[in-house]
Parts: C-alpha cells; sequence; structure tokens
C-alpha cells in the first residue's frame, strides 16, 4: 500500500462500505419483496452475504491481506453457483450437462488460489517470485472472469424469450461484476502490479450492482424497463463523441511529446491548436447534430420519433396567438416542418378553380412560386390517393401514381424541396405542406409518413375552423344588415298598412271636413316617420335612448288605440295614470306592435284589451286578446327570435324590436299565453316620483285617475 495516496485508500474505505451497505439491504429486498419459486434465490442470497462479508474484510484489511484474498475465493465461487443455478430457470441445466464440467473447472481454477497464496506467505521471498505469484493469480482470475461471462452469454443468448424477460436484470448486473473484474486482472497482469485505484473502485461496482440483483429477483422484473428519453440519448451520445475527440487529441498530443526537444513541443502545440480549432468549427455545428440524432434514432430506438414529444411541440406551436409574431399559416408550417428539422415550409391552399395557390411561407423567400402553384388535377389527385410525395424519388424517375406529369417544374428545379405532404379534412383536400430538405439529408421512410399523413390531418381540421370562422363572422356582419334592413321593412310595412286604410276610407269621407283634417295630421305623421327611419336604425339594441322624458303612460295608450279606431275593436278597459320616464316615440312605436300583433291574433269580432295600472312603483301597460294563443316552446324559443314567426306573410321581428326598444329605455316585456284562449303583454317602468325619479319614492302612491 505505500505510494498510494490517501485519498484513495479513503475512497476505497467508503466504496467498500458503502458495497457491503448495499448488499444487506439488497438481501432485505430479496426476503421480503423476491420470487420464492425462482431456484436462483437460495444461491443469491449466499453470494450477496459473502460478498458483503468480503467487502467488509476489504475496508477493514485492505486488498493485500490474506483475509481479503481467500473472501473473494468464497465470493467468485458463489456467483458462479448462481450463474449455474439461473440455467434452472427453464430446465436446461439438465438438458445441457455439459456446462457442469465448465462450472466444476472454473471453481477448481478458483480454488487453485489457495495454493497460490500459501506460495506467496511461504516461498515468495524475492521480487522476482512475488512478480511471478502476482501473474499466475492474476491469470487465473482472468480465465475465471472470462468462463463466467461465456457461461453468461450461454445463458441469456439460449433462453426463451419470456426467460430472457426474466433473466435480463440479473445477467446485466453480474455481466458488469466480472466485466470489471476482468479489467482490474488484466491490467495487474499486463502492468505487473495491482491496480489499487481500479481495486478501490470494486466495492462501488458492487454497490451499483445490486439493484439490478434486488430488481431482477422479484416478479415484476420482466415487464420492468429502463427507457431513456430521445434527447437524454442525443445528449449522452454527443458526450460520448466529444469525449472520445478529446481522447483522441490528448492521445495525439502526448505521442508527438516522444519527437523531444523543441521539435516536439512544437508539433504537439501546433496540433492541439488545429485540433481546437475543428472542435469549435465542427462540434456546434447543425450538420453534426443532424449525423448525432440520426444515428441515435437509428440504433438506439425501435421508433423514429419521440411522438409524444413531437405533440406536445406541435400544440404548442399551434397553440400561439398571432401575437406572437406568426398567422396561423405560418405556425401550420412550422409544425410540421419541426417534425422533420426542416428549415423552411410553404403552405398551398384550394383556390376557386380548384388548383392550389400559395397561401404562405415559413422561411422560404427565395423559391419563386407561380400563380397557380400546383394543378388542380394534382390536387384531386392528392385528395383521392391521399399520399405523401417524395421529391428524391420523382427526380430519380419513380411515379407511383401518375405524379411525375403533374407535378410542377418549379418545384423539382428547386433542390431544397423534399416532401409533399396533403392537408386532408373529412377526406377533401384543403392543401398541401412543401417541406424543404433537413440539414442532414436522409431518406423518407414509413414512420415519416405515417406522422407527417396524421399530423396533416390535425393541420387540415385547424385550417377549416379557421376558414368556419371567418365564414361566420362574414356571416353576422351581413345578417347585422339584414336585420337592419329587415326593421326597415317591417316599420314601412305599417306605415304602409296606415296609408292603404287611409285611402280606403278616402274613398268613403272624402266629402267630410274633419276626415280631411285627420287625414292630413296622418300624412304628415307619416312623412315624419319615414324621415326619422333612417336616423332610428342605429338606434336597435342600444343601451338607451337619449330622448326619454316624462310622460304619461295612459295618454300613451290612447294616442296607440286611436290608430286603430274604425280597424278593430280595441278598448282601454283600466285607466290609470301612470307616470314615468321614457322615449315617447319609441314606446308608441312598440305599443303598436303588441297591439297589431293581438289584432292579427284576434278574430274579426274578438275584441283586444289594454290596461293601464300601477301596482307599487312599477307603471305597466297590458295588451290583452282572446286569440289562438302560442305554445310554451314557442314563447322560450321563438316568440323574442328575429326572422323566427307564426304568420305566413309575418318578418318575425316585431316582438323582437318591441322588446329591444323597452328595453333600451330601461323598461321590460313579459308575456303569458295559452294556447286556445289567448295572449297578455305587458310593459314595466318604474313610476316616475314626484322627486323625477323613476321608482324611488314607495312611500307615496302612484296619482291614479
Amino acid at each position: 500500500m505505500k505510494g498510494v495516496p490517501d485519498i484513495w485508500l479513503l475512497l476505497s474505505f467508503a466504496f467498500h462500505l458503502g458495497g457491503a451497505a448495499a448488499c444487506g439491504v439488497s438481501i432485505a429486498w430479496v426476503l421480503k419483496r423476491g420470487d420464492r419459486d425462482r431456484s436462483d434465490r437460495g444461491p443469491l442470497l449466499a453470494a450477496l452475504a459473502i460478498t458483503a462479508a468480503w467487502c467488509v474484510v476489504h475496508a477493514a484489511w485492505g486488498p493485500m491481506a490474506i483475509a481479503t484474498a481467500g473472501m473473494e475465493i468464497l465470493r467468485n465461487i458463489s456467483w458462479i453457483v448462481v450463474i449455474y443455478r439461473l440455467f434452472a430457470n427453464d430446465g436446461r441445466h439438465e438438458s445441457m450437462k455439459p456446462i457442469r464440467p465448465v462450472v466444476y473447472a472454473l471453481c477448481f481454477v478458483e480454488l487453485l488460489q489457495l495454493a497460490l497464496l500459501g506460495i506467496a506467505v511461504s516461498f515468495a521471498l524475492t521480487t522476482e517470485l512475488e512478480l511471478l505469484v502476482l501473474q499466475l493469480m492474476a491469470m487465473f482470475r482472468i480465465l475465471v472472469a472470462v468462463g463466467s461471462l461465456v457461461l453468461l452469454h450461454n445463458l441469456y443468448v439460449g433462453a426463451a424469450q419470456p426467460v430472457r424477460q426474466v433473466l435480463r436484470w440479473t445477467t446485466a448486473a453480474m455481466a458488469a461484476l466480472w466485466a470489471f473484474d476482468l479489467n482490474v486482472y488484466t491490467v495487474a497482469y499486463l502492468g505487473r502490479a495491482f491496480p489499487l485505484e481500479l481495486e478501490a473502485m470494486r466495492g462501488l461496482v458492487v454497490a451499483l450492482a445490486t439493484v439490478p440483483l434486488a430488481i431482477g429477483s422479484t416478479r415484476g422484473a420482466a415487464s420492468m424497463r429502463i427507457r431513456p428519453s430521445r434527447a437524454v440519448a442525443f445528449q449522452t451520445l454527443s458526450l460520448i463523441v466529444i469525449g472520445a475527440y478529446i481522447v483522441l487529441m490528448v492521445g495525439i498530443a502526448q505521442s508527438l511529446t516522444m519527437l523531444g526537444g523543441n521539435v516536439g513541443r512544437l508539433a504537439q502545440v501546433g496540433f492541439t491548436f488545429a485540433a481546437s480549432v475543428v472542435a469549435l468549427l465542427w462540434l456546434p455545428s447543425q450538420r453534426l447534430r443532424g449525423w448525432l440524432k440520426v444515428t441515435a434514432i437509428k440504433h438506439l430506438f425501435q421508433h423514429r420519433y419521440d411522438y409524444r414529444a413531437e405533440w406536445l411541440r406541435f400544440t404548442q406551436t399551434i397553440g400561439q396567438n398571432d401575437e406572437a409574431g406568426q398567422s396561423l399559416h405560418e405556425r401550420v408550417i412550422k409544425a410540421m416542418a419541426d417534425i422533420t428539422d426542416s428549415p423552411n415550409g410553404l403552405l398551398l391552399l384550394r383556390g376557386e378553380q380548384g388548383d392550389l395557390e400559395l397561401a404562405a411561407r415559413w422561411r422560404w423567400k427565395d423559391v419563386d412560386v407561380p400563380a397557380q402553384a400546383m394543378p388542380a388535377a394534382l390536387a384531386q389527385l392528392l385528395e383521392e390517393r391521399a399520399f405523401i410525395i417524395d421529391a428524391d424519388d420523382l427526380r430519380a424517375g419513380s411515379d407511383q401514381h401518375g405524379e411525375s406529369a403533374l407535378l410542377p417544374q418549379w418545384l423539382l428545379d428547386d433542390g431544397k424541396a423534399w416532401a409533399v405532404v396533403p392537408l386532408l379534412h373529412f377526406d377533401r383536400l384543403t392543401g398541401v405542406i412543401v417541406l424543404s430538405r433537413p440539414p442532414e439529408p436522409r431518406s423518407l421512410d414509413w414512420e415519416d409518413f405515417d406522422l407527417l399523413r396524421v399530423v396533416g390531418q390535425q393541420l387540415a381540421s385547424y385550417l377549416a375552423e379557421q376558414s368556419g370562422q371567418q365564414a361566420l363572422m362574414e356571416a353576422a356582419r351581413f345578417d347585422e344588415f339584414n336585420r337592419r334592413i329587415a326593421f326597415v321593412m317591417h316599420d314601412i310595412k305599417n306605415l304602409a298598412s296606415q296609408l292603404t286604410l287611409l285611402a280606403r276610407n278616402a274613398e268613403r269621407h272624402s266629402e267630410n271636413p274633419e276626415f280631411r283634417a285627420d287625414m292630413l295630421v296622418t300624412l304628415r305623421k307619416s312623412a315624419e316617420k319615414l324621415n326619422t327611419l333612417l336616423a332610428r336604425l342605429n338606434r336597435y339594441g342600444a343601451n338607451g335612448s337619449d330622448r326619454q322624458v316624462a310622460l304619461d303612460m295612459l295618454e300613451l295608450a290612447d294616442r296607440a288605440v286611436a290608430r286603430f279606431e274604425g280597424l278593430h275593436d280595441v278598448a282601454i278597459i283600466t285607466r290609470t295614470s301612470a307616470p314615468v320616464l321614457a322615449d315617447a316615440e319609441n314606446l308608441e312605436q312598440a305599443l303598436v306592435h303588441l297591439i297589431q300583433n293581438a289584432v292579427d291574433a284576434s278574430g274579426e269580432e274578438s275584441p283586444v284589451y289594454v290596461n293601464v295600472l300601477v301596482e307599487g312603483v312599477m307603471a305597466k301597460i297590458e295588451v290583452l286578446d282572446s286569440g289562438t294563443g302560442m305554445s310554451p316552446e314557442f314563447v322560450r324559443n321563438g316568440l323574442f327570435k328575429p326572422f323566427v314567426s307564426s304568420k305566413a306573410s309575418g318578418f318575425g321581428i316585431g316582438a323582437y324590436e318591441a322588446r329591444e326598444l323597452i328595453r333600451a329605455m330601461g323598461g321590460r316585456l313579459d308575456v303569458e299565453s295559452r294556447e286556445g284562449l289567448g295572449t297578455r303583454f305587458a310593459i314595466t317602468f318604474p313610476v316616475l316620483t314626484s322627486a323625477g325619479e323613476p321608482g324611488l319614492d314607495q312611500s307615496k302612491p302612484a296619482e291614479v285617475a
């Protein structure tokens, strides 16, 4: 132990003590949770116990003590027995009897260490004899390690697939133990000295190996797998490449020192400088990262893509709003390009003639796309066959569906164009995405086609949803315009009805001076209403009216009822003065709507009644008829919906307009109706108190006429 730094002595003590503790924990785990039917259960517990004892002795007396060497012999033999008992998991310890001589031979070679220990203690009196004994001991240990690894290989490779799933954790741990011992004793044999640094690490290797040994002893070991993420695998491979580069650089630099003198020193410095420049330029490059990623995916994973990570990235890209600086069309291209690491992309959407037109670019400004980017025939072919076009295959002469004659020349001439992915929504082609070639060139395979096809369908649904929203917004604007025109037509219809009635009565009463005076008044009012009709259009749905004044609802009801004199029997039954704050013109308009609806719903002999009354602080105008009535479903779902009418020639906006006008003035319109019995509409406003405020003075009764 002379010449060994104190740090290695301390590490050796800590590692081997930790290895002993780990063996103890593993023993407890196997006793509590291990599979009791396993044939290797007993030998495994014994091997762990002996290994724990070896670690304790090693920590107490060091690696060169006779007791440590003796315990290592027992440890190795116990692990050889465990390997033999592992063959019994599928009965091969009986069918493969030739393995028994191998086991016996390995145990015999390990027992020869006892003879070498005796020789070392009794007869190795010189340095040459000590070196000879050391090399013989190392050689025997190399033979045992190699034989044990061969047994483990035959054990795992020859096992059936279900048994392999059970054995993989245990065999992996034991292979690690024997492989490390092989390295230790190979270095000792070649270096003619015991590598105490590596010997100190054996305790750590034992502690780490107990974890898979404990896992492998349970029933659920077959279903447990270590699945590193693609990011971890890629970063690990990157570190391995960088580490290998550094080791190579250091090795060459050290070798150049053999030239000696200033020439060797100059060569060493020059090589280090050149290698550093190459590393700074090459290692961070996108091409190297692409090569490492493709290599890791090819050799470390069954699938090219980490679908969970791809989906999370896809949803995050699409979920951004337009304020992030990219429109939905650009985000659609980026979401698909990120999957294949494509640096550029184009989005082509269907035009009015069925062809495909450029809708958006993503980092691809140098490509010249014509107005008709792709013909309608190619769009129809992609819609029918739903396949992805590999531009490289077409350039090489491949033509699977007849797309070669239809693909535009501008795309084939651009060497960066790589894949054309259709976007299908309910089997209808919405558009296509053209992807550029990734930095690390590769061919498209089945996994690319499957993932890009599914992503294309999802992106097509987003584009269709945006198109539907735009159509709804346009329809809403047209609906607002049509609604205002319908209000105009409804008001004109009412005025036309009044003028028609006036003209009909004029034929019979034209000689009557009083009638002529009333006719002039009616014409003047109709003209005023026509002149103010356009101004009133902007007030529908407003929050209030700027012409609200104090008025008496009874006087307003008298004027509204007077309009129907001679047309239908409309009478005010309850007459109560009801002062309120409202827009006289709009309130009269709403009341006329309601009375007209009541007249239309009633027969010629069925009168319409109007009540003006005050209940507490609320003033009401009720319009009652005994007409056909309305069903509860129509009252709830159709009465106040615009353009829904129970009349064959109605516009369906009378009740809606009346309610909106009343609401704008701060009132309320209620309705009660029963089929076959009639309907009651009630306009309610707060009573205007003496203080000029509606509905605040509840202590004073309203004035009743």
